[in-house]
């Protein structure tokens, strides 16, 4: 029987074969990539909890096939007993293909039992686990979205392992020893920092100033962490997208005014203190706040029928996890047609009816749809180019 380190080389094949067609077009000139990496959250995680996902068909756990993994519309192809392969990439992950190098998540798991680097069984590939994102994740504090004591676990529940991006540099700089001239160094981070000062300020465990205060601090952590662990150590490309206004998605809109005005607030004090930080420091900052501002307010613009409500159905995702996601997390939301799942498989897919993964903004109340991180990937990809990081015939 196949293990889920098999499925999971198998579930980046597309995305290699894209990558080495990239890498055959020959003729460009301009900066060579030699590799991507990636710090960060949910927004830029490669599949990290993928095995949380597993189908119930009686396996050992862990063992493929799996219907997830990504927080966006997870779509699949050549479903089987044993495995299955992901046509869903998130915005990092069309950004490596573009440029033409290979890209997989540095540790794959859930709760406490994880594997770094599962890509490595292919020799080949063992150089390419540097998307360090993972879901819950924050700046500096191991006790994330979904894990509050830091540990993957839950009283005795596994969840979220939520490693801080101080922890992914540290796992890069320990198994690399520094960064490179040809690397593309990309840090995207702090909306569960947001998250936390939001929900202590609902709790009145703290006041609206001092959560603006705790930003700030997440902020300036982020830059130090950019300038003395990232620059300082030979990285010469280095891009830090800002937060977005999350009070603009479906799960945050619908707040009381001054719940979303705070939520703006908080993230808009998070990018000030980082923009002011790093400026002079020869890290770029990309405008991801304003490209959602604008998605959100012309959605044709950008190929979009839908910027206000979630594609995936709590209802389904509930029937489907039998009971184990009530959120209707993105995690767990398959897009993939009815056609796609044949006996023994149940019908996985967890769209709304009428929902589409290439027009809707939003897979769930935060995270984008695969469509959603396509525009989201062109926009960086447009933003580097500028910066004149890659060819410009790329």
């Amino acid at each position: 029987m196949a293990t889920w380190r098999q499925w999971h080389l198998s579930a980046i094949s597309a995305l290699v074969g894209a990558v080495l067609l990239a890498a055959c077009g020959g003729g460009d000139s301009g900066p060579t990539t030699t590799r991507v990496v990636m710090f960060g959250d949910s927004l830029s995680d490669g599949g990290a909890y993928t095995p949380a996902t597993q189908i119930p068909l009686g396996q050992a756990a862990g063992v493929p096939p799996f219907f997830g993994g990504k927080f966006t519309t997870n779509t699949f192809t050549g479903y089987s007993a044993a495995s299955n392969t992901s046509t869903a990439n998130v915005w990092v992950e069309w950004i490596a293909a573009r440029a033409g190098v290979p890209l997989t998540p540095h540790e794959v798991g859930f709760g406490p039992q994880t594997v770094k680097c599962p890509a490595a069984a292919t020799p080949a590939l063992a150089g390419s686990c540097t998307n360090y994102a993972q879901g819950g994740s924050r700046v500096s504090n191991p006790a994330g979205s979904n894990n509050p004591n830091g540990t993957g676990l839950v009283g005795a529940n596994p969840t979220f392992f939520t490693r801080p991006m101080t922890t992914q540099v540290q796992f890069h700089l320990t198994r690399f020893g520094n960064f490179g001239s040809g690397d593309i160094v990309f840090v995207w981070g702090g909306h569960n920092d947001a998250f936390a000062q939001l929900g202590a300020v609902a709790a009145s465990a703290i006041t609206p100033t001092a959560a603006v205060v705790n930003m700030q601090t997440a902020a300036t952590e982020l830059a130090n962490l950019v300038k003395n662990e990232i620059l300082a150590k030979g990285a010469t490309r280095v891009a830090v997208l800002n937060l977005v206004d999350i009070a603009l998605t479906p799960g945050y809109s619908g707040l009381p005014a001054a719940n979303k005005a705070l939520l703006t607030q908080l993230t808009a004090e998070f990018n000030t203190t980082l923009g002011a930080a790093l400026d002079g420091t020869g890290a770029r900052i990309v405008d991801v706040r304003a490209f959602l501002a604008d998605a959100v307010s012309n959605p044709s613009k950008y190929g979009l029928t839908n910027t206000t409500t979630q594609a995936c159905d709590k209802a389904k995702i509930q029937a489907i996890t039998a009971g184990r996601d009530t959120s209707g997390s993105s995690l767990f939301c398959n897009a993939s047609p009815a056609s796609a799942f044949t006996a023994p498989l149940p019908n996985l897919n967890g769209l709304k009816t009428g929902a589409s993964a290439s027009t809707y903004l939003f897979a769930d109340d935060v995270h984008p749809t695969t469509g959603g991180h396509k525009i989201t990937a062109d926009l960086v990809w447009d933003t580097i180019k500028s910066f004149g990081w890659v060819p410009p015939n790329l």
